[in-house]
């Protein structure tokens, strides 16, 4: 039986950034992984899944060694953010109101967790384990991580980066607190007739926000060509029915839902999925530790996901740092310092959506005067623009 400190189940960005800050502290890590990405190349249409990295989120995968090469390959910047219900009503966020270059990245989740694999190879004492996936966990003093081929692994912890339906966190007996937003998300990647754009914005409807992301540029016949990634919320059924749309109906029904500072558009690929929000009850038992979408997931409104799973990360691995070794204390004083941010993020993200889903007269009237005073609210928008940047 091979022998480890910690085995990380899941090999995703989240994933992948534990085993890495764990073997900085020369502890012996397996990473069980079910799936290999796809190599890069630059002529690579844009993946469909994308994230919006804040600085913290920088800053971690930059001590990790890994954002040199994430950003190598492809990444596109952003300065400005706004969002709104009525035109006239918007609340604006800008970098250069923080003195900062930009806001953060629009980065593929594929090449995030690409620029991490690439860091494995640095340390021996990571051993990647993939295509391997978990069958069960044999709990005891050293816990035994029995994988699907046979292959049995011993490990004091178990580290589950495994995502929203975590089988180490069913396995491990931790509840979830959950529900269905019983809404969809489709995600629509574009060629913009507009030049490359450096804000994202969302406008919010009583169906559902609506979304555009800027995604990095094209270059097609020696020129450069605006690509952009929008987001559509919508009930279940209108999703579907957009999904089974040929690129070009889809594209007439992106031009007649979409605010017209999208400009004319190219459908270049879709996909959906639904929302649910889910939360653990604890983040440890039985010496299994979650992280990421293991421990949370949320409401993708404001593209945060990634970036509080990479806070779980920076505390975990911050905390075992501080105690010289991952112990109950440290499993318990990462619950303590992630369980109120998480529950803080996923709370707010609730109420705006909550709050933009209906279409009554008197509540839309404060909820858009709400927005006018955010915009000149002046020190704290910038505070509140602080907080979601990690800064």
């Amino acid at each position: 039986m091979n022998s480890y400190d910690i085995v990380v189940v899941g090999g995703g960005m989240v994933g992948a950034a534990t085993a890495i800050g764990f073997a900085q502290q020369g502890m012996r890590v397996a990473v069980i992984e079910g799936f290999a990405p796809q190599a890069f190349e630059k002529t690579q249409p844009m993946d469909i899944r994308v994230s919006a990295i804040s600085q913290a989120s920088v800053d971690l995968l930059d001590s990790l060694g890994a954002w040199d090469a994430i950003e190598n390959m492809r990444v596109c910047t952003y300065k400005r953010l706004e969002t709104w219900e009525h035109p006239e009503c918007r609340t604006r966020f800008d970098a250069a109101s923080l003195e900062l270059p930009r806001l953060g990245y629009i980065v593929e989740n594929r090449l995030i967790q690409l620029g991490l694999w690439a860091q494995f190879e640095r340390y021996d004492n990571i051993e990647l384990l993939c295509p391997e996936k978990l069958d069960t966990i044999e709990f005891g003093e050293t816990n035994t991580v029995v994988l699907q081929s046979g292959l049995r692994l011993s490990a004091k912890w178990v580290v589950g980066a495994d995502g929203a339906n975590s089988a180490v966190r069913q396995q491990a007996g931790i509840g979830i607190t959950a529900w269905d937003y019983r809404q969809h998300c489709m995600l629509i990647n574009v060629e913009t007739e507009l030049p490359q754009q450096d804000i994202t914005w969302q406008q919010f409807l009583p169906s559902g926000p609506r979304s555009f992301l800027p995604l990095a540029s094209l270059t097609e016949e020696g020129k450069e060509v605006g690509q952009g990634s929008l987001v559509w919320y919508d009930k279940p059924s209108r999703i579907k029915q957009l999904s089974a749309m040929s690129p070009e109906k889809l594209r007439a029904e992106v031009l007649s839902h979409f605010p017209a500072e999208l400009g004319d558009i190219k459908v270049l690929q879709s996909g959906s999925f639904p929302l649910t929000r889910r939360h653990a009850q604890r983040y440890a038992q039985n010496n299994c530790i979650l992280v990421g979408d293991s421990a949370h997931t949320i409401n993708p409104l404001a593209g945060q996901g990634v970036n509080l799973g990479f806070k779980d990360v920076a505390a975990l691995i911050s905390l075992t740092k501080e105690q010289g070794e991952l112990t109950d204390s440290v499993a318990r004083s990462y619950e303590v310092k992630r369980r109120g941010d998480n529950l803080i993020m996923q709370s707010g993200m609730d109420f705006f959506y909550k709050t933009f889903s209906n279409d009554l007269g008197p509540l839309k009237f404060v909820r858009n005067a709400a927005l006018k005073l955010a915009e000149n609210s002046g020190p704290i928008k910038n505070q509140v623009l602080k907080y979601a940047l990690g800064l």
